[in-house]
């Protein structure tokens, strides 16, 4: 099977380097037409720069077509206008790579609020912002593809990045119920969580690490998850050439007796109650009732 993008039309958000520039190029490769979206802005979100337009000449130089948009994910007409201008020229919009992030790392303690909330809005609300800029337009043609980008600290948790796992892990919620959301109108929705070297994490990875964990080996799992043949609400992570799945489980969980419904209940069973034996991979959040119901009645 060759997956191929011709004919499609590709907005991909910070992407004028690192993990966002892989895809462009990668897309444009493969037949897309790219939106290339940067602020342009430092690690931490300040400043801009050109970034956006050198990508755009990399792939116009390879044969591909592409345009270059400066507009911030954070201002939602600025999203609406960038989904307008790709359609002007070309006709459509079918996917959306959300992949613009800042960093403002510190302990939780020693975190200004406003750098809680700054983070939060980019990466989330940014994301939000530019899905529902293409939301509609996808619906009409009942064809789209939107890729979150997630992160093991939205996942698992890391120490110093209270902020980014908020964000993260709230991406993964967008996601699950905008996959429910778009499934009438053929809209896949999925997240990918990457583990890249790139200036997000030139202070993290140690040198020796830097090559291996290449930024394009990112893209595959990426481009697989917003292509025709895309699962849905389905997060993959990937880096250095390996491809695995997270998902968000349910224990089977028991029935409280009824002299048992009481914090005291709860500690005495906690083993069954966490058990992970049986557990499932519920589809949309119905599930957890049902599952209390089945619970209740066995």
């Amino acid at each position: 099977m060759s997956i191929s993008f011709e004919g499609r039309v590709a907005i991909v958000t910070g992407a004028g380097g690192g993990i966002g520039r892989c895809y462009a190029l990668e897309l444009a490769k493969r037949g897309a037409k790219v939106v290339v979206n940067d602020l342009g802005g430092a690690r931490d979100g300040t400043g801009h720069s050109d970034m956006a337009l050198k990508v755009v000449e990399e792939i116009r130089a390879a044969g591909g077509e592409a345009m270059s948009n400066g507009g911030s994910v954070t201002e939602y007409e600025q999203m609406q206008a960038m989904v307008e201008e790709a359609k002007a020229k070309w006709g459509r919009v079918d996917i959306l790579i959300n992949n613009a992030g800042i960093l403002r790392d510190k302990s939780f303690t020693k975190m200004d609020p406003a750098d809680f909330e700054l983070v939060v809005k980019v990466h989330l609300i940014g994301s939000a912002f530019a899905t529902k800029a293409v939301w509609d337009t996808m619906r009409e043609q009942n064809y789209g593809r939107i890729l979150m980008t997630s992160s093991s600290t939205g996942l698992y948790g890391n120490f110093g990045q209270a902020n980014y796992g908020a964000a993260k892990l709230g991406l993964v919620g967008l996601m699950k119920t905008l996959a429910i959301e778009g499934a009438k109108n053929n809209i896949k929705v999925n997240s990918i969580s990457p583990v890249a070297a790139t200036r997000m994490t030139e202070d993290i990875f140690p040198e020796a690490a830097m090559a291996m964990f290449a930024p394009e080996l990112v893209a595959p799992a990426s481009l697989y998850l917003v292509s025709e043949e895309a699962p849905s609400s389905t997060i993959l992570g990937a880096g250095a050439g390996a491809v695995h799945a997270a998902n968000v489980t349910m224990t089977r969980g028991i029935k409280l007796g009824e002299d048992k419904r009481n914090p005291e209940g709860v500690a005495a069973h906690i083993g069954q109650i966490t058990d992970r034996a049986g557990e499932s991979v519920p589809q949309s959040g119905s599930e957890q009732s049902m599952n209390i119901m089945t619970v209740l009645n066995s």
